[in-house]
C-alpha cells in the first residue's frame, strides 16, 4: 500500500512554514510530511528528521534528493532530540511536527510483526537493533504484567482474560507469530464482544504490546514540554496522535504551557509572575475529513493539536 500522510494539508498549514526556518520532524516515517516541509523551505532553510527505524532514514535520503533545503537525518528516539540540537548548535527552532502513529510501512511489512492481519514473526520493534521484541513481552511477562499493559496501554476491558489466555497458550509452546497471538486474543473474549466491538478485537492488545516494546509513552510528557521550550517565539508545534493516552498527554502539556497566573483570585496583583508560554490554536483536536477517512481508513483515529510559542522573557523572535 502506498504511504498516505495523514492530515497532510492540516499539518503543513499548522506549521506556517518560513522558507528560511529550522523545522524538526520528530518521526520521519514515510517522509510524506517531511517532503512537504522540505518543499516549502528555501536553500537557507533546515529540515531535521528523527526516526528509530533506519528504513525511514533511507526513504528520506532517497525521496529528499534534489530538494533545496539543508537536511539532517538522525537515527534515534525523538525523546533525545534536545541533545542532538545542542550538538548541532541549534537553540531554538521555528516548527516541530510529531506524528505519534506507527508507520504504514511498518504495518504493511509482515516481517515487522506489527499487524494482526498479516502473519509474521512477533516483533513490533521500530528500532530493529532494540533488545526487547513483542515475542519477549508476550512470552516472558507475567500474567499480572500482561494484564497491566493491556489494560493501561490498550484500554482493553478484557485485559485479564486475554492475559490468562496468553499465559495458558504459551505453556504448550511459545507464541511466535502475529496470527497466533490474534487467535488467542479472539478466543479470550466473549463472542458477543467480538460481534459488537466494531473493530478487530486484537487491535487494543497489539497496540498495548507495541507501546510496551517501543516505550512510546515513557517520558512523552517531559519530551513534549521540552519541545515547547525549544520553539522560537512565533514557532508552531503540531502533534498528531492516534489513541487516547497519547492525545491526553498532548492536551495536558498544552494546557499547562498555556496557563498564566496561578495566584488566588482574591490577590489584588499577581505575585507568581507566571505568563502563558503558548497559545493553543486548536480549541478541540482536529480530525481527518470524511473524504480522507474514506480514502485512508488509518486516519480515522488521528487527532491533531497545534500550538504557537508566545514571546516571553527569554524568547526572542528569530
Amino acid at each position: 500500500m502506498a504511504h498516505i500522510p495523514v492530515m497532510y494539508e492540516e499539518c503543513l498549514e499548522g506549521l506556517n512554514i518560513r522558507p528560511d526556518g529550522i523545522y524538526v520532524d520528530m518521526t520521519i516515517g514515510g517522509f510524506g510530511h517531511g517532503r512537504g516541509i522540505c518543499e516549502a523551505l528555501s536553500g537557507k532553510g533546515t529540515y531535521i528528521g528523527f526516526d528509530l527505524d533506519e528504513a525511514a532514514l533511507l526513504r528520506a535520503e532517497e525521496k529528499g534528493s534534489g530538494l533545496k533545503c539543508r537536511r539532517i537525518l538522525i537515527h534515534d528516539n525523538f525523546h533525545n532530540f534536545r541533545s542532538h540540537l545542542d550538538g548541532l548548535g541549534v537553540d531554538k527552532v521555528d516548527g516541530i511536527l510529531i506524528d505519534l502513529g506507527v508507520s504504514s510501512f511498518q504495518i504493511d511489512e509482515a516481517e515487522r510483526g506489527f499487524s494482526f492481519m498479516r502473519e509474521g514473526p512477533l516483533d513490533m520493534r521500530m528500532d530493529r537493533s532494540a533488545a526487547v521484541s513483542a515475542y519477549d513481552v508476550v512470552n516472558g511477562y507475567s500474567r499480572e504484567a500482561l494484564t497491566d499493559i493491556i489494560r493501561t496501554y490498550g484500554e482493553e476491558r478484557y485485559a485479564a482474560s486475554i492475559a490468562s489466555g496468553i499465559v495458558k497458550a504459551r505453556e504448550t509452546s511459545p507464541i511466535a507469530t502475529t496470527t497466533r497471538l490474534a487467535e488467542i486474543v479472539e478466543n479470550s473474549v466473549p463472542a458477543k464482544y467480538r460481534r459488537q466491538s466494531g473493530k478487530n478485537v486484537s487491535t487494543r492488545t497489539f497496540q498495548a504490546v507495541r507501546i510496551e516494546v517501543n516505550g512510546e509513552l515513557s517520558g512523552l510528557r517531559e519530551s513534549l514540554s521540552s519541545m515547547v521550550d525549544s520553539l522560537a517565539a512565533g514557532g508552531r508545534m503540531c502533534v498528531m496522535s492516534f489513541h487516547s493516552l497519547e492525545d491526553r498527554a498532548v492536551k495536558e502539556v498544552f494546557r499547562e504551557k498555556a496557563r498564566g497566573c496561578t495566584c488566588p483570585k482574591d490577590f489584588p496583583v499577581c505575585v507568581c509572575g507566571r505568563v502563558p508560554e503558548i497559545k493553543i490554536l486548536t480549541g478541540s483536536a482536529k480530525t481527518a475529513s470524511g473524504e480522507e477517512t474514506e480514502a485512508n481508513p488509518r486516519s480515522r483515529s488521528a487527532k491533531l493539536r497545534i500550538c504557537e510559542k508566545l514571546e516571553g522573557k527569554n524568547d526572542e523572535k528569530r
